[in-house]
């Protein structure tokens, strides 16, 4: 099988190419390719998969959860190819639900790992491979990618400077959400996330429940509150707990789902598909059951 090493230049703090050079010169069958800018990772895998059509590939995501997406997009769909992740991004979700990074770094596993079908996320012309959210989160995502572009405003000050403009405008969002074709929910919310995998935002356990290899969606909606309980109730949702917790009965609506829509009730609706900004009036989302092959390392004893 050939490994494809598809990196994103800007990843993380950069300075990663070196790295990999040396990845892929050490070990046989291995190549390097380096993405131009946004989907063009997508569109590399599938022009490399028509010229190969009889060929077994493996694209190994090098980056976050925005390369991984791409990968998983060109490659969803494929019998004959599969991906895997060598996590080098400033953001690395989906590979919590595996355990974590550390379980993807060793290059001699990485390489041996079997594919298996998991679950994908159809989101109307897009995949999504980990969560799509909508509510205060894509408000804080938002204001980053807007305010991380100016001087001295990168890293955790643009983090901080998107969940106070967040806590100031983005605390209900107005949509109506359908469920396997049935009337849901249809007001204000806090936040919502349609999950595949359990985390989001780089540390919110928002699906503890997710699988992906179960043919579901985990859908958590999460009721306007006050500022001040929004800040009591933030460490429950952060840890995964606001299931069981008791404080969170309330405003906490949390289904599986096959195929769901959302419709903004005003304008259009920004959403986060993996951690990318996007805006319609209305998105339909379904789940594809074993849609895309990934090559999981084994976890060492």
């Amino acid at each position: 099988m050939k490994h494809i090493f598809v990196y994103n230049p800007a990843a993380g703090q950069g300075g990663i190419k070196g790295h990999l050079e040396a990845i892929v010169s050490q070990h046989e069958g291995c190549e390097l390719y380096e993405t131009k800018g946004p989907r063009d990772a997508t569109i590399f895998i599938q022009q490399r998969i028509a010229a190969e059509p009889e060929e077994q590939l493996c694209f190994v995501a090098c980056g976050g959860d925005g390369t991984i997406n791409e990968v998983a997009s060109g490659v969803a769909g494929r019998e004959n190819v599969c991906f895997t992740i060598y996590p080098c991004g400033s953001g690395n979700d989906f590979v919590k639900i595996f355990g974590g990074r550390e379980r993807f770094l060793d290059i001699d596993a990485l390489l041996a790992a079997e594919p298996a079908p998991i679950d994908i996320l159809k989101v109307d012309d897009r995949w999504c491979i980990n969560v799509f959210s909508f509510g205060f989160d894509t408000g804080v995502l938002k204001t980053m990618n807007h305010v991380k572009r100016k001087p001295f405003m990168g890293g955790k000050r643009a983090y901080y400077v998107g969940i106070v403009d967040a806590l100031m405008k983005s605390m209900r969002t107005g949509c109506t959400i359908t469920v396997d074709g049935e009337p849901f929910f249809a007001g204000d919310i806090l936040l919502c996330t349609f999950a595949n995998a359990q985390y989001v935002g780089g540390s919110f356990k928002c699906a503890p429940r997710a699988k992906v290899d179960d043919g579901l969606i985990e859908v958590c909606l999460v009721k306007p509150i006050s500022r001040l309980s929004f800040v009591k109730l933030i460490g429950t949702y952060t840890a995964g707990t606001h299931l069981e917790d008791p404080r969170m009965k309330d405003i906490v609506l949390y289904i599986q789902a096959k195929k769901l829509t959302v419709e903004s009730v005003k304008g259009l609706l920004p959403v986060s598909l993996d951690g990318e900004v996007i805006e319609r009036k209305r998105f339909t989302v379904e789940i594809v059951p074993g849609g895309v092959n990934f090559a999981l390392p084994q976890a060492k004893e």
